[in-house]
């Protein structure tokens, strides 16, 4: 459906703006399609990418410093995150051997277990972007880089 159509407003000063208020618009459209997956789990958006991050790394463990280079939200307290998820016992931490300043996460056996559960979300998404060929998704997507620079 149409922007203009979505969100009531003929027209737009420019085509800039037009694409600006599109990708807020879309943002909050893919947000909210998310958190339906999170409404019956004891998981934020937030905590999930940082499960997602440590899944990633795993079995190595990772430092905050690199969780927070990867998150998707910048804006996130990932110290207070992580403290959530260590207190589920989704999260392992461990003091440093080699830095007594430094801490090291790991996914723990039952995180692991919670995103296996959750990992329909991935199934979730291909539906959620079924009006989008193939071609059209990559496009999209080196539209999307090229735009950040």
């Amino acid at each position: 459906m149409r922007l203009e159509d979505e969100i009531h407003q003929k027209f737009f000063k420019t085509s800039q703006q037009k694409l600006a208020v599109n990708l807020i618009y879309t943002t909050n459209w893919v947000h909210n399609h998310y958190l339906v997956h999170f409404k019956n789990t004891e998981l934020t958006m937030q905590q999930y990418n940082v499960m997602r991050i440590l899944r990633g790394q795993h079995p190595t463990p990772c430092s905050l410093k690199v969780i927070k280079e990867r998150m998707l939200d910048r804006m996130s307290d990932a110290s207070r995150i992580v403290d959530k998820l260590v207190a589920k016992n989704f999260v392992i931490r461990n003091q440093c051997p080699n830095d007594r300043r430094s801490v090291n996460l790991l996914i723990s056996e039952k995180g692991l277990a919670v995103l296996k559960e959750i990992d329909v979300i991935d199934d979730a998404t291909v539906e959620m972007f079924k009006n989008l060929n193939p071609e059209e998704t990559n496009q999209l997507n080196d539209l999307l880089d090229k735009l950040r620079g």
